[in-house]
């Protein structure tokens, strides 16, 4: 199912059962997502919408750190609750194990052998694992396996 139809249905069912928190989180998404596509001037695809998904999980990391420090627990507490209905929405992320396999393909499939060739298979791979994996993860599983081969 398309994400932004999966919205639609899930603010429906959210409003129908008086869930006032992920009303609002999904109400906050569905706006992002229509300035984007103002911004763009045309519809999001998935990997855009998924892209506006992350930026606002972000986001509510790094409220939740400037929460902790101010010392607003109650804060925090909301952040991570909104927080978590995000990532209902995001892809399984991949292992380590599955990273590790997908990156040693691409470095085959570019035919990489240096690290110089690095931007080639970072290229390849980041629309793979683009909701699935830490870009500084893969960047720095890529690296190590070009400076090994």
């Amino acid at each position: 199912m398309e994400l932004k139809t999966r919205l639609g249905e899930d603010l429906k069912a959210a409003l129908r059962s008086g869930d006032k928190l992920r009303t609002s989180v999904i109400r906050l998404l569905t706006a992002l997502i229509k300035n984007r596509e103002v911004e763009k001037r045309g519809p999001l695809t998935d990997a855009e919408v998924l892209q506006a998904i992350m930026t606002s999980c972000k986001q509510r990391q790094e409220s939740m750190d400037q929460y902790r420090q101010g010392g607003r627990q109650d804060l925090v507490d909301k952040e991570a609750a909104e927080l978590s209905i995000l990532q209902s929405y995001m892809p399984k992320p991949l292992t380590s194990e599955e990273l590790q396999v997908l990156v040693l393909e691409a470095i085959r499939e570019v035919q990489a052998t240096s690290p110089k060739e690095m931007g080639k298979v970072m290229a390849l791979l980041m629309p793979r694992v683009t909701g699935r994996a830490d870009g500084k993860a893969v960047n720095t599983l890529v690296r190590e396996a070009l400076s090994k081969s």
